[in-house]
This record gives C-alpha cells, sequence and structure tokens, in this order.
C-alpha cells in the first residue's frame, strides 16, 4: 500500500475563523485500517500541500457557500463574498513561500497517534494526526496584516471532500483533496470527537521550592511559569487571613452631592448647570492574591471548547515560612487535598461577604465542562452551580500553587506536618550559575563563585548544616560587579551576625594582621566624622580563603617583563595598593642602601621606588637581572632570575641546575617561555604579611639575602 483515501465528513472538516480555538483544528481522524501506511514510520510523518490543489479546494467550498461549518463548539455560518475568496487566496500566497521567495509546495510535520493511553488510564483505539496548525502572516483584503493559523481541515468540505495521502520515494506524503459533485456521510467518523475528560493530574499543583539564601529559587519558579498567568504575594510576620484572602477595606467613591428640600434628596447643581459630585469613603469586599488567582483559574473554564483544557493559573507564595501559615489559611487549608483529576476533594463553605464578592465575579461565567466536573463529586449536588453562585470554595484543577522557603528561616514559623505534608518540596541546590559575577576591592577582582565555594565550605565545618549557605543569588551585582560596600554590608555583615556568631570566629579565615581577630567592626573606619568599608579588610578577608585574583591585566602581580613606572606626579590617583606597594619599595631602598655595602654597591645608586609590585636589579656582564616581587594577594615574595629572550646562557645555567639549587639551597622553578621568548627562575617565600610593618625588616633582609646570593652563584654558573 502506497497511498490511501479518506472520505470526510463533516469532524473533520471545519473553516477556522483567525479567532477559533485550536481544539477541534489540530486532530484529522483517519479511519483504523489506514494506519498500514503509516505503520513503522515513527511518531511523526512529513506531508507535503500542492498550491494549486489548496486553491482548487477553498475555491470549491466558496462555490457551495453560504454553508454551516463546525468550528469548535459553536457551528459558523460562513456566506460567499468576493472579500472570502480574496482573503483565502491571500492566505495560500503567504503560506507558499521558502525562504522570501514564492513556491508550489510546502512540508509540514504531523504527529501520529495511535493506542495512546490517556490520562483517565484507558487506551485511546482511535487514529490520528495532530499537529496540523502553522502560523502564518498575510495582508487581506483591506491590506491590514493579519495573523491566523494554517490548518488542512479549512480545505475540506464535509460530504465532499476525498484526502488522498500518498507516500513518495523520498519519505514524503503528498496531500491532495478531490472533490465530489454530490455530498453523502459514510458514517466512519462517528463517536471520534473527544469530550472532555477531567485529566488525571500527574504533575506538582502544589510545591515549596527551598534551599539556602540565594540559590535562585524565585528565579527557578520565574522560568518554569513564563508566559504563564501569574499572581504573587510575598508572606511576612504581620501577614493573615485577610491579607492573603480578601476583606472589607475602604475606598473612595464618587456619589452625587445632594441636599434636603422638604423630605426629598435633590441633586445640587454648580454654577455650569451640571450635577455636582464629591468623593466619599466606603467600604468594600476587596479580593487579595489567594481569590483574585483563584477567581481567574476558575473564569479560565468558560466557554471552552470542546475537550478543550483550560489554561494554568500560578499562586506564587515568596517567603511563604515568614508567616504563619495556619493563621494565613485558615479554613483554605483544607482545600489542600487535591484529588486525582486536581480539583480539591473537600470543598469548605464560603461567608456571606466572600460568597457575594464570588457570585459577582462568576457573573456570566459558563462551563461547558460542568456535567464532567459534577461527575467527580458524586456526593455533592451540581458542585460547578455551587461554585459559580459562591457557596462553596473549590480549588480548580488548572490553580497551582507554588511557594519558595529559606532553609535558613525556619525559626520564624515553623510549618507543621500536616502542612508539609499537602506539598512537594523540591530543593533548589547551590549551584555556579555562570555569570562570571565578581567582587571588586581595590580596583583588584574576586571571583564570586569562587568565594562562594570557599565560604560555604568554612560554613559546613562551623555550622554542620546547608541551612546558613549562601548561594549564587544571595547578593546581587551591577553589571556583573559586587562592590567591597555591597559586599560588607550584605555578605559579611550575614556572615558575621547569623552564621559564626556562634562559633567564636575560630580559624585562620578569621586572622588579622598580628593574628588577632578579625572583627566586624574593622571592616569600617572612620576619617574627618566620615565613615566608610575598609577595603584592605575585606582584602583580607579574601586571602585569608585563599582566593586569587582574576588576572584581567598586567597588573596581576605577575612578571613578564614590564618596563617599570619612574613618574610618581599623579599620586592622588594611585590606588591603596598602588601607595602600598610605593611605600614598601621606598622603604626597602633606604634600608637595603643603609644596611647592606654590597647592595649599595651592586644595586643601590639612582634606583627609586615605584607603584609597581616588582622591582628589577640589574647585573652587568650577562644577559639576566634578577627580580624582587610583591605578591600581596598570595602573601609571597617572588625573586626571580629573568631573561627578556631566552639565550644560550639561560641553557648553560640549566645544565647546572642541581649545582646551582645545591649551592643555595633552594629548589627552584625553572620556565622557558615558547618560542623563546623569555625564561624564568623563580622561588617563592609564603606567609609574608605586608600589613605589618614591624615584619619588614625581616622582609627586606631575605630580598637583600636573595639577590646578593643569586648575583653571586648564577653570575658565576652564567660565565664558566
Amino acid at each position: 500500500m502506497d497511498e490511501i483515501v479518506k472520505h470526510i465528513n463533516d469532524t473533520n472538516a471545519s473553516y477556522r475563523q483567525p479567532n477559533a480555538g485550536d481544539a477541534k483544528n489540530t486532530d484529522l481522524f483517519l479511519d483504523n485500517e489506514h494506519y498500514q501506511l503509516f505503520e513503522g514510520c515513527g511518531d511523526q510523518i512529513t506531508v507535503r500541500y500542492n498550491k494549486e490543489n489548496l486553491t482548487k479546494a477553498i475555491l470549491f467550498i466558496a462555490s457551495i457557500l453560504p454553508r454551516k461549518f463546525d468550528q469548535s463548539a459553536t457551528h459558523e455560518l460562513v456566506r460567499f463574498s468576493k472579500e472570502f475568496v480574496l482573503d483565502q487566496l491571500a492566505i495560500l500566497d503567504a503560506l507558499f513561500v521558502v525562504e522570501g521567495k514564492s513556491t508550489n509546495t510546502f512540508t509540514q510535520v504531523w504527529n501520529a497517534r495511535k493506542d495512546v493511553l490517556k490520562k483517565n488510564g484507558e487506551i485511546d483505539k482511535r487514529f490520528y494526526f495532530n499537529g496540523l496548525l502553522k502560523d502564518v502572516v498575510y495582508t487581506n483584503h483591506i491590506g491590514k496584516i493579519v495573523k491566523t493559523r494554517f490548518t488542512i481541515r479549512n480545505y475540506f468540505a464535509g460530504g465532499y471532500s476525498n484526502l488522498h495521502i500518498k507516500k513518495t520515494l523520498d519519505g514524503i506524503f503528498d496531500i491532495h483533496i478531490e472533490n465530489t459533485t454530490e455530498a453523502f456521510d459514510d458514517n466512519k467518523e462517528s463517536g471520534l470527537e473527544a469530550t472532555y475528560v477531567a485529566p488525571i493530574i500527574n504533575h506538582t499543583l502544589q510545591q515549596i521550592f527551598y534551599g539556602a539564601p540565594g540559590t535562585g529559587k524565585s528565579h527557578t519558579i520565574k522560568e518554569q511559569t513564563s508566559g504563564e498567568d501569574v499572581v504573587r504575594i510575598t508572606f511576612h510576620p504581620d501577614s493573615d487571613y485577610s491579607t492573603f484572602v480578601g476583606a472589607y477595606k475602604p475606598t473612595t467613591k464618587t456619589v452625587p452631592v445632594t441636599t434636603v428640600i422638604g423630605t426629598k434628596a435633590v441633586p445640587v447643581e454648580g454654577a455650569d448647570g451640571k450635577p455636582m459630585t464629591e468623593e466619599k469613603i466606603v467600604y468594600e469586599f476587596v479580593s487579595q492574591s489567594f481569590l483574585q488567582a483563584y477567581i481567574e483559574a476558575w473564569r479560565k473554564f468558560n466557554q471552552l471548547a470542546v475537550g478543550e483544557s483550560p489554561r494554568d493559573e500560578y499562586l506564587i507564595i515568596e517567603e511563604i515560612n515568614r508567616g504563619n501559615c495556619a493563621q494565613i489559611f485558615g479554613d483554605l487549608f483544607q482545600l489542600l487535598d487535591r484529588g486525582d483529576h486536581g480539583f480539591s476533594e473537600y470543598p469548605i463553605k464560603a461567608d456571606a461577604d466572600m460568597q457575594k464578592q464570588l457570585c459577582k465575579a462568576f457573573d456570566g461565567i459558563k462551563i461547558p465542562q460542568e456535567d464532567e466536573i459534577n461527575a467527580l463529586f458524586k456526593d455533592e449536588d451540581d458542585i460547578v452551580s455551587q461554585v459559580l453562585n459562591g457557596e462553596i470554595l473549590l480549588l480548580p484543577s488548572n490553580l497551582y500553587i507554588w511557594a519558595t522557603m529559606n532553609t535558613s528561616d525556619q525559626s520564624l514559623f515553623p510549618i507543621d506536618s500536616a502542612f508539609k505534608r499537602r506539598w512537594d518540596w523540591t530543593y533548589v541546590p547551590i549551584s555556579d550559575a555562570e555569570k562570571k559575577w565578581t567582587i571588586d576591592v581595590n580596583d583588584v577582582k574576586y571571583d564570586w563563585w569562587q568565594f562562594l565555594d570557599a565560604i560555604n565550605e568554612r560554613i559546613y565545618d562551623a555550622t554542620y548544616s546547608e541551612d546558613k549557605k549562601l548561594g549564587y543569588f544571595f547578593c546581587k551585582a551591577e553589571n556583573g560587579v559586587i562592590t567591597a560596600e555591597k559586599f560588607v554590608s550584605k555578605v559579611v555583615f550575614y556572615l558575621w551576625n547569623d552564621v559564626f556568631k556562634d562559633s567564636e570566629f575560630e580559624g585562620d579565615t578569621f586572622r588579622d594582621e598580628d593574628n588577632g581577630k578579625l572583627s566586624f567592626d574593622k571592616f569600617y573606619i572612620t576619617e574627618n566624622g566620615k565613615t566608610s568599608v575598609n577595603k584592605d579588610k575585606v582584602e583580607r578577608f579574601l586571602n585569608n580563603l585563599n582566593l586569587k585574583p582574576i588576572s584581567e591585566n598586567t597588573d596581576d602581580e605577575e612578571y613578564s617583563g614590564q618596563k617599570e613606572s619612574v613618574d610618581d606626579k599623579d599620586k592622588g590617583e594611585w590606588t591603596e595598593t598602588e601607595k602600598k606597594r610605593y611605600d614598601y619599595w621606598n622603604t626597602f631602598l633606604k634600608y637595603a642602601s643603609e644596611k647592606s655595602h654590597d647592595f649599595a654597591t651592586y644595586f643601590g645608586g639612582i634606583k627609586k621606588a615605584s607603584k609597581d609590585h616588582w622591582k628589577n636589579f640589574f647585573v652587568s656582564g650577562t644577559d639576566f637581572y634578577l627580580v624582587a616581587i610583591q605578591q600581596r594577594r598570595k602573601h609571597a615574595i617572588e625573586m626571580q632570575v629573568y631573561y627578556d629572550h631566552t639565550t644560550d646562557e639561560y641553557h648553560k645555567l640549566y645544565a647546572h641546575k642541581e649545582e646551582i639549587e645545591q649551592e643555595m639551597g633552594i629548589k627552584y622553578e625553572w620556565k622557558e617561555m615558547p618560542e623563546k621568548k623569555s625564561s624564568i627562575i623563580s622561588e617563592e617565600k609564603y606567609d609574608v604579611d605586608f600589613e605589618n610593618k614591624e615584619d619588614w625588616n625581616n622582609q627586606f633582609d631575605f630580598i637583600i639575602d636573595r639577590l646578593l646570593r643569586m648575583r653571586e652563584v648564577f653570575l658565576k654558573y652564567a660565565k664558566m
């Protein structure tokens, strides 16, 4: 079999208005014997339409107008008009365009459906295709741009049309419509149309997203509800039933000004002869977030097409455990028990005020599926009417209630186990959001995620709990940067006051200079009556966590042959770190020249201090020079033998590597850069406290010793 012919009765035929529902326009029912042609093709097939054929089909439909066409829940009487023909031809012109060029054919993918497990647990024995809709934008007969949706069912004339589907050599199925001169019904489509069956709900109607602060719980909900209708509320300690559900509140209302003449109230007119009005305070019942979402959810059932499901409505509760849930939900707690079909199993009675509000809100609402919904509540008399009359409250199957909860805030209002049992719980873990946020301190950037990784490890060690850890969004960056001020006010404040206050700030994480404790007050300094963040202490804290700065420019405390700064006229524009480097080198040069005659002889001269993290010391008669580097962020001093370009001299030294290291008593790191760009022989001394000026002399003695000995030993082997 390579072709089937399906006679089209009214079940498969419809003329679709641009605003028609989608339910009946997306399915095409075939006879079960037709399945043989498509068996083995998988869940989808590709069909191909011919423009000439569809043009003839729509013109045939025009020729038999006026005619009633089934359009979802209604029957539309379509009359013949020139405008109808022009618009239909314009739709075809817009459809048959590929990459901006007119074409005679276009393809579409259909979804094959056979023996499908329905939501009510039964097997659907029908054979049909869905996914027939395609968006199309065309210019109508008055030149207006109109958006509609194409479906092949628009081109079927019920009783007249025969649909030919032929499988071609390229695996595509060609679609061809042929019309007869007399209509007939072969009765093969009777009973195929779907009626509404309340689906069994397998997904989460009520869930709480929980985790550490800043893990992105609200962001997760926002992404999952994108494009949906959402009502949002945030719970707090003063939240109660009236702020969640609704209550009488004073509002203003415009009323006519009247005066009493005799026994009658007479309207007062202004100078212009018009009745005067005034604003008066009146009390009206005002729906709050719960009732707003509840009403909208039920309204979405209004005038649905047969077999069509209502759109979802979401009630989002932020920080659910910051409010007293028992007090806020009150008797609504009973509604949280949902049946298999998503409706509340146990309705509750609405009080008189709420009943009035609901009755007014549902005025004119019709629910076509009321018989199917009523069938779910056999012990109740016409449950849908009771809902629409406002007599009872009953959560519909399309109302989702989702909430967020910071686990670190559990002590605010504990949630009892009966309440917890009515929710699904979704854990949102701490993870790298990969936004590349940085902490900016003294013009030095640290990676935010690396900080979180390091501090969360300390938090767990101190508290043995996940609850106090920090998530990626705990502190929001501006343009990707978290300033030192924001870091202290949000992050440091939280850590010192909520997390580590019971651990007495033990360990290297909280070590200040002179081995003192880094208390919270040290993160602020007051000068001339103004208080500001002490960025040096912030940097100290980050260094205590062994964080390394992000290398974004040449000022990353590495050395790669840069020239020293010589201009110190712009000191007022230097960063705090640059000022500290200058002070360090200035003090060192004075100390070294006075302390060591050999240093003054070989390296003294006119050498000046600079704001750089390195200082070069030249050795005459050789290709290399010596470099001392302040590695402030690593708490280290690095000493280097540096070659701007790799020469034979470097290889000569490398050949004597063992003798040099034995003579110096040091294990060096030897690095030869690619393409002979440079070569480095280096040593690092760690645990250097640059902030402790009382230790500077010890640091200077180390640098002097290394410079003099390196000059002597390396120069000796270079000249061999």
